[in-house]
């Protein structure tokens, strides 16, 4: 009886239209800033580095290198918050989790290859 209360309630809070991106992706995430009675949107882009959860509790890392330091933000992915996430680039990883990458610093950091894109012929 309370599981299908708390699914009914829960069904009504998801995102009507889900962004569609998956790990390694590199993203721009439009939040809503509230700040005192101003709302205003504000973007961060980075390489998507983890999906965990399930359902309403599911949340996306997104990891960028800004002024040299890295930068990680957790973005729950159907919170009324989040504007709307766009896809720059298309990435191919073959882990779940892209915790490597807070090892590396320069450009290997955001070292994602490309989908769709060719190895140079030797």
């Amino acid at each position: 009886m309370s599981q299908a209360i708390f699914e009914k309630i829960e069904s009504e809070q998801f995102r009507k239209e889900p962004a569609i991106f998956a790990v390694g992706d590199t993203v721009k995430v439009h939040t809503r800033v509230v700040e005192g009675e101003k709302e205003r949107i504000q973007v961060f882009s980075g390489i998507v580095i983890g999906r965990r959860g399930r359902g309403l509790n599911s949340t996306f890392t997104v990891r960028r290198i800004s002024y040299g330091e890295g930068v990680e933000r957790v973005f729950p992915v159907h919170s009324p918050r989040v504007e709307k996430v766009v896809v720059e680039r298309k990435g191919t990883v073959r882990r779940a989790k892209l915790t490597y990458l807070r090892k590396r610093i320069g450009k290997s950091a955001t070292a994602v290859k490309e989908k769709g894109a060719r190895a140079s012929a030797r």
